[in-house]
């Protein structure tokens, strides 16, 4: 077969997409461009790699053999380049991160210490909900994934690296607010505002609620954690958060951290790449990097 890198790349682009026109868009190309570089690969293959059933795109059997050679090749090809760009004192390359949304209150803080440090590396960040944030990792889209709870079932490397304390919110003129030990069973009488199915401090702060029989009121579910804090300091309710969240307020914040049975839980954040992964040089400067400055970090050397 004679294929061209330019064909794979379009490929890669259509099977990540799953739409013809949204890789022309991605690739800043024209739709018939893209379906002529498509067609000059059918051909060259010799089998389909796309069915079409209306505006919907799949992959054949063969259109997904390709794909995994696509993302081997491209990633071989950014690993020759990086391993280039560190001979030359790591002057260029890439970083692509995918960070959980509560992770957006300092992640800017430490691509910032890195960025002044190599200010060659291009930096693409993206904040997501947990749920978009595993299926990124299932296709292996990021070099790295940051996040609260490393997922279940999924064969990963994940290396804890800063803790990530879960508290009680409440709007400062709260009945609760002020009030020491307050039970469980009696911050469950309040009404509850929760992130979306699937949430990494969902799952944990459920799991406390189930271990002692009980189970919260739910008023509100909410997709973002300053949508949260919003309705919180709105007085619709009390909500379980990282402490993180309130890392930007200041002293007149309308929120307050209740006293609660069984709070703060203590939890972190991980680094997490799927196992097996060969990390790129930029990405395993920052895995470094990272370590170095949360000092807290359980630090141990990621498998080679």
């Amino acid at each position: 077969m004679h294929l061209t890198l330019r064909q794979l790349k379009v490929f890669k682009a259509i099977a990540e997409h799953l739409s013809i026109s949204r890789a022309a868009e991605s690739l800043f190309l024209s739709q018939p461009a893209v379906s002529m570089q498509l067609k000059k690969l059918t051909d060259a293959v010799g089998l389909p790699l796309i069915e079409q059933v209306g505006k919907r795109v799949y992959l054949t059997p063969a259109g997904n053999v390709l794909y995994e050679s696509c993302r081997e090749i491209s990633e071989s090809l950014e690993r020759l380049e990086m391993a280039i760009d560190d001979i030359q004192g790591l002057k260029q390359g890439r970083l692509r991160l995918a960070v959980v949304t509560t992770i957006e209150y300092f992640a800017p803080r430490v691509l910032g210490a890195f960025c002044d440090r190599y200010p060659g590396i291009e930096v693409e960040l993206e904040v997501t909900n947990r749920k978009r944030l595993l299926d990124r990792l299932a296709t292996n889209q990021d070099d790295l994934y940051i996040l609260g709870q490393p997922p279940d079932g999924v064969d990963v490397e994940a290396q804890p690296f800063m803790p990530n304390p879960l508290v009680v919110m409440a709007a400062r003129n709260h009945p609760l607010a002020g009030a020491s030990h307050i039970s469980l069973a009696r911050l469950l009488e309040e009404p509850f505002i929760l992130r979306e199915p699937g949430s990494g401090t969902r799952k944990a702060a459920e799991r406390l609620f189930e271990s002692y029989g009980l189970s919260p009121k739910v008023r509100l579910e909410l997709g973002s954690n300053e949508a949260i804090k919003q309705a919180v300091a709105g007085g619709l309710g009390v909500a379980v958060l990282s402490r993180h969240t309130l890392s930007l307020e200041g002293t007149e914040s309308p929120l307050v951290v209740l006293d609660v049975e069984g709070f703060p839980l203590e939890k972190h954040w991980y680094l997490v790449y799927p196992k097996g992964k060969r990390l790129s040089v930029v990405a395993q400067r920052f895995y470094d990097h990272l370590l170095t400055i949360a000092p807290t970090a359980t630090k141990q050397a990621p498998p080679s």
